[in-house]
């Protein structure tokens, strides 16, 4: 739709029909709107991804990029010459390998000529993005770091190398993580260790500044006029939108923080040993509650806690679901398995081909490294997660003997049925993490769950949206039924109004007070 700010008034530019649209980006010399487009006429599962182009007058739409699986980014140039845009094939995910074409645009804005700059199926490139002065930057993994880096014409050189990562998992359109405040300053956020923080890039010095703040949680950064606006949190505040203007950040939208600070425990970041003689990471959060006169003899249960994806990571900005299990006196380690994003790619490559192995592993690890130094009850010890946080649930219960109960949220208990029933971004993603399907079906039913429920004997409490689509309920009700069939306690509380994530308050309410309940049960605390 078009919205005219005059008349308040909108109407549709694109016709109705089996069509999505996204990333737009406006093309000011020809009075167009570029976009990335799937068509669904053809297969109502596997849409065609194309860029296309919308005549703002006459609603004309041409075609102007197609032939590859996935288009995301297409950006004019400031002349209007010019056209970068990525693009990526199966099996590759966008952290996998993307390219990053540069195209040369006739006056109609038809490509005449295009070239493939950085990207292959080892090199991930993340927002291609112009500079005022007409000059393309993009992020890239090239070094193992997702660094940002300048096209020359001929080459691309690296604004400030950095142990660091400038990008992220690109799982939806319109994912930013830099601006230009300028021609010649670049306002950006960075990764190191997990935490988030931002700075200032002179592109003309490669001068670095790290702007201070207290922020850990920093995305959707977007630069107008030497001003920069972005999305953060810290932890100890929620996530609000903030401005940048001439060296001060001021909240643009405040939210009060609902607990006082004294409840709020801080993560810890740790580095430990895993079982099999590499390093993994993580946060630990100390339980804390000032009403609560605390036992220094007693140590707290633990609660183990697994990041989706599972291409992504925990962050350390104030998340309340943390805080509702530290404050209820548990101490939570939330785990970045290797294959995490923030640790450089060799780290986040780690679990291909090894997904239901290496996490497995690593939560695992995390637990022994505690017990070591005597932080938590060894006798009191859960893990949950979600979507494929609970797949790396269900396969560390059924595959170790490490904990005394588990959470699944909408989680994966069968691999097989995951690659044989999923949406098109993720249709090979297991293909990297497991193996190649149906060549390697074996792989999928050894690391399957629900192939060997023998193995599991330990309580479960299975939580699940009646309209996901993604995780469909029949993987929690196939596990559901084989554990209640051994006699082993399990819970299966649905929610017939959610799909894959818990989005309603309520929702969210009542499975944390279903699930509070299940391990004081479990734990004899009840």
């Amino acid at each position: 739709y078009q919205y005219d700010i005059n008349t308040k008034q909108s109407r549709p530019i694109t016709p109705e029909g089996a069509f999505r649209y996204a990333d737009f980006c406006l093309d000011h010399k020809r009075k167009k709107l570029l976009a990335v487009r799937e068509d669904y006429t053809e297969n109502p599962h596997h849409p065609r991804a194309e860029i296309v182009a919308i005549h703002l007058q006459s609603l004309a739409i041409n075609t102007i990029a197609q032939g590859a699986d996935f288009y995301s980014n297409p950006r004019v140039s400031p002349d209007g010459n010019t056209l970068s845009y990525l693009r990526w094939f199966h099996p590759q995910m966008p952290w996998d390998g993307t390219e990053c074409v540069l195209t040369q645009l006739d006056a109609h804005g038809s490509i005449v000529q295009e070239q493939i700059i950085a990207g292959s199926k080892t090199e991930s490139i993340f927002q291609p993005q112009w500079s005022p002065t007409g000059e393309l930057f993009f992020v890239s993994d090239r070094s193992n770091w997702w660094n940002i880096y300048r096209w020359n014409g001929a080459s691309a050189e690296s604004i400030y190398p950095l142990t660091a990562e400038f990008a992220t998992p690109q799982w939806v359109f319109g994912m930013s993580t830099y601006g230009f405040l300028n021609s010649g300053e670049i306002f950006c956020c960075y990764n190191q260790m997990g935490c988030w923080y931002l700075a200032i890039i002179d592109t003309l010095t490669k001068q670095f500044t790290k702007v201070d703040s207290e922020f850990r949680d920093i995305a959707a950064i977007h630069c107008c006029d030497n001003k920069a606006y972005f999305l953060a949190s810290s932890a100890t505040q929620g996530s609000q939108l903030y401005c940048y203007n001439s060296n001060t950040i001021s909240a643009i939208s405040k939210s009060e923080t609902a607990i006082a600070a004294e409840y709020i425990t801080h993560a810890q970041a740790i580095e430990f040993p895993t079982r099999d003689n590499e390093t993994a990471q993580a946060f630990f959060y100390a339980p804390t509650n000032p009403q609560v006169t605390e036992d220094h003899t007693l140590p707290p249960p633990l609660l183990v806690m697994c990041h989706g994806g599972p291409t992504g990571a925990t962050e350390t900005g104030l998340n309340l679901k943390i805080q509702f299990w530290t404050s209820r006196g548990f101490a939570v380690l939330d785990v970045n398995y290797r294959g995490s994003t923030g640790y450089g790619r060799q780290y986040r490559d780690r679990l291909k081909r090894n997904w239901g192995i290496t996490d497995v592993i690593d939560v695992c690890s995390g637990v022994d490294y505690l017990i070591t130094q005597n932080k938590i009850d060894k006798n009191k010890v859960a893990i949950r997660g979600s979507s494929a946080g609970g797949y790396t649930v269900l396969a560390a219960l059924t595959f170790s003997d490490t904990f005394k109960a588990g959470a699944s949220l909408y989680g994966i208990g069968d691999l097989e049925a995951l690659a044989k029933d999923t949406h098109k971004f993720e249709a090979h993603y297991l293909d990297s993490l497991v193996g190649i399907y149906p060549q390697e079906q074996p792989i999928y039913s050894e690391r399957s769950p629900i192939r060997h429920i023998e193995k599991l004997n330990c309580p479960v409490i299975f939580l699940q949206g009646l309209q996901d689509k993604v995780v469909p309920p029949s993987q929690a009700e196939a596990m559901v039924n084989a554990l209640q069939s051994k006699g082993i306690y399990t819970e299966y509380i649905t929610f017939p109004e959610e799909a894959h994530g818990f989005r309603q308050a309520q929702t969210i309410q009542q499975a944390l007070t279903a699930e509070l309940a299940f391990y004081l049960n479990v734990f004899g605390e009840k």
